[in-house]
């Protein structure tokens, strides 16, 4: 029901179906199937029962803990990374062709002309500027203006540079991509230090 896997000696990452998990687990209601599947998750990683918190500005931690959590889902599937060391963030989107009616929201011309209608890669954009969200931990955040991604190959799993460029925070990230079934799931590597 579990997937996992390590990124690092520092990090790693869980999946799970929630389909799978609803059945499994007799559950019925989106919010308990969740909640249910996230605590589950949390558990299996870190090998003990972890309380989840969010601070004022939603972002998750895992209640007298140090480490770092990011959490995301979309349809079916859930995804936790944790890093021990810092910040991360994940993001799983379904591929579906809905982004090309919201692509001038979130991507600059750069962007666009590097994604050039290919829905596939507009989901990998959109989820590496997720996970870059989900690092940076803030609200009022432009997508396109504080938010850059360096221009990729697209294949079945890549590297990809990204930049939280707002203000007096100037950081640059790697990320790692990978297609799983018909989603697209991004996550922070590490910092890289200037």
């Amino acid at each position: 029901m579990f997937e996992t896997f390590n990124i690092s000696e520092n990090t790693q990452i869980g999946i799970i179906n929630l389909s799978q998990f609803a059945i499994t687990h007799q559950l019925e209601q989106k919010r308990d199937i969740e909640l249910k599947g996230r605590e589950s998750l949390v558990e299996y990683l870190l090998g003990t029962k972890a309380e989840i918190i969010y601070n004022e500005k939603g972002k998750p931690f895992i209640k007298n803990d140090s480490r770092h959590l990011s959490i995301t889902h979309s349809h079916d599937k859930l995804a936790i990374i944790i890093n021990k060391t810092e910040a991360t963030g994940i993001d799983i989107e379904l591929i579906r062709d809905k982004v090309l009616r919201i692509k001038h929201k979130f991507l600059s011309e750069t962007e666009l002309a590097d994604a050039n209608e290919n829905i596939t890669k507009l989901i990998v954009y959109w989820a590496v500027k997720e996970s870059l969200y989900k690092v940076y931990g803030e609200k009022e955040v432009d997508f396109i203006k504080h938010l850059k991604v360096s221009a990729f190959d697209l294949s079945n799993k890549g590297k990809v540079f990204g930049n939280i460029d707002k203000h007096e925070i100037q950081s640059k990230f790697e990320l790692e991509y990978q297609i799983i079934e018909n989603y697209a799931l991004a996550y922070c590597i590490k910092k890289i230090k200037s």
